[in-house]
């Protein structure tokens, strides 16, 4: 069961992050299994489990992030992240380009939604597509969106827009990729076991996205 993250959490993350070098990060590896990988470990198979109990018909699957960075992509950057997260995905699925949800814990707080990162360019005009052929579900969701104060857009949008549709879909028309991201710092909720059904219920809402988007990404595959 998911106890709640702790001060030494963000102990460590900002440890990692100002002493990102293998001799500061193994005296202190106890300390990452104690108060991150453990927690983390915890809320994300308590998440899962919950979560998909009410979604049966999606094979979804829990990847939770590991703090070595691949040695081949470290880009001037030390050897450990000092953000880690979990995805629920689904299975066989390149999770970097289809709709997944997610958490994520760094030193500053914590954030959770729904993205598709790197999504292919293909991918998002397959989405302008379906919006200038049939704008009415897309639409639906843009207001449900525009009326709610947890979620935000984050996605980059082109620098030479695409098009320019009605209020509100043009918030969407013309990003890169998706990104419906919840922010929040460093809060009481981040060391309580009343995260995982924050997170749930968050996941929950974000569904008819989910869905519109992994129809849209799949079509012609």
């Amino acid at each position: 069961m998911f106890p709640g993250f702790s001060e030494k959490t963000q102990d460590f993350l900002w440890g990692v992050r100002l002493n990102n070098e293998r001799p500061w990060f193994e005296r202190h590896k106890q300390e990452y299994l104690d108060n991150v990988q453990t927690p983390l470990r915890a809320l994300g198979e308590e998440v899962y489990e919950k979560f998909t109990a009410a979604h049966e018909e999606l094979p979804l699957m829990l990847r939770i992030s590991r703090i070595y960075r691949d040695a081949r992509r470290l880009y001037g950057r030390g050897p450990y992240k000092s953000n880690l997260w979990f995805t629920l995905r689904m299975a066989g699925e390149d999770w970097t380009h289809m709709p997944v949800f997610w958490f994520e814990i760094y030193p500053k707080g914590y954030a959770y939604g729904l993205g598709a990162y790197d999504a292919k360019p293909a991918q998002m005009a397959k989405f302008r597509q379906a919006v200038d052929t049939d704008p009415k579900p897309m639409l639906k969701l843009a207001r449900a969106f525009a009326r709610q104060d947890r979620f935000e857009l984050q996605a980059e949008e082109y620098k030479r827009p695409k098009g320019s549709p009605q209020p509100p879909l043009d918030q969407w028309y013309n990003r890169k990729n998706l990104d419906i991201t919840c922010s929040r710092p460093v809060e009481p909720l981040l060391y309580s076991p009343e995260l995982v059904d924050v997170l749930v219920e968050g996941y929950e809402s974000l569904m008819p996205y989910y869905r519109y988007f992994s129809k849209i990404f799949r079509q012609g595959d």
